[in-house]
């Protein structure tokens, strides 16, 4: 993956308020759904989550800084602290047990060898010739499992909705396609079995997924239901209007009526996400925009309307 400075547009120097406007920009320009006819859409938008994901985090960003983590988030592998000045030259052991005798690595500064080690085993058999072990050294070795590997993509929340595929590079090197089912949440795992690290004459080890869900600029997941506000000016709200919602399934007309109070909420039922007992709702909520300019006139119809029909809001917190 790229730098997350470059992914976001950013230098090493700005503000974690700098990287959250970056990402907020950025988000809104690559999002699928403002996307549609981009093919690689998806791709792009997840590395943007990803970026952010380190640097919207102070401690994560901190650490990728000193070089402790990569850009995914994974640990950067430093070593061995403490190992012998010269490094290892590798190593052998030999076990013996009723399975016969197994062998593995090849040599370790500071050990005497594998002649000797095998003199100190079986004797003066061991220097210059080792024992002939037959069949038993291969055939009754135990079938061990390949070790597990582990691996994180990041979805939208589209994706996790409806459903879809995406490709993923393994840590062992294999690139794989993974399948992902509708109704995912944030953090789950998807196991794909034998595509972990092989094991020689044992069954190779699973591939663990961990799924992720990006951030969406609009919608707030809250279990299977969605949050999202809806911008309104003041004279829908004083007046009433229809208003056009986003969901996941393409934006909708939702009615206001008038008198409407910023922060009061609507219930859009089935528009949130897929759940065990159903899909969730999309509760959308008022937020009263002013216009952006000095509006003078505005301005004196508030005096007047402060000054004839005062009322106060806030009784009920006194």
């Amino acid at each position: 993956m790229r730098d997350p400075y470059e992914v976001l547009g950013v230098p090493r120097t700005a503000s974690q308020d700098d990287v959250k406007k970056a990402f907020r920009k950025l988000a809104k320009k690559l999002h699928p759904d403002a996307n549609k006819s981009d093919a690689k859409a998806a791709v792009k938008f997840a590395e943007l989550n990803a970026a952010y994901e380190i640097l919207g985090e102070e401690e994560k960003r901190k650490a990728f800084d000193r070089g402790e983590i990569d850009a995914e988030g994974k640990p950067r592998f430093r070593g061995f602290e403490g190992a012998h000045p010269g490094g290892f030259e590798g190593f052998e052991t030999f076990t013996w047990g009723p399975e016969g005798v197994r062998r593995s690595g090849g040599g370790m500064g500071g050990f005497s060898g594998i002649d000797d080690i095998l003199k100190n085993m079986f004797g003066e058999a061991g220097r210059g010739q080792r024992p002939d072990f037959g069949a038993q050294f291969e055939d009754f070795a135990p079938r061990t499992r390949g070790q597990d590997i582990a691996a994180q993509i990041t979805i939208t929340l589209a994706e996790a909705a409806k459903g879809g595929a995406r490709r993923v590079h393994l840590p062992n090197g294999k690139e794989i396609e993974v399948k992902i089912p509708s109704g995912l949440t944030d953090g789950q795992q998807i196991r794909l079995k034998g595509q972990g690290y092989s094991a020689g004459r044992g069954p190779a080890g699973d591939a663990l997924i961990t799924v992720n869900i990006a951030p969406h600029p609009y919608f707030k997941p809250e279990g299977a239901n969605l949050r999202v506000e809806v911008p309104v000016a003041l004279y829908e709200a004083v007046l009433g209007a229809k208003v056009r919602v986003p969901t996941l399934d393409g934006a909708v007309d939702l009615a206001i009526p008038p008198g409407t109070s910023a922060g009061r909420t609507f219930r859009l039922k089935g528009k949130g996400l897929p759940g065990k007992s159903g899909r969730g709702d999309l509760f959308a909520s008022v937020r009263i925009v002013l216009p952006e300019q000095k509006d003078s006139e505005l301005e004196e119809l508030m005096r007047k309307r402060r000054d004839e029909r005062p009322y106060d809001p806030r009784k009920d917190m006194k």
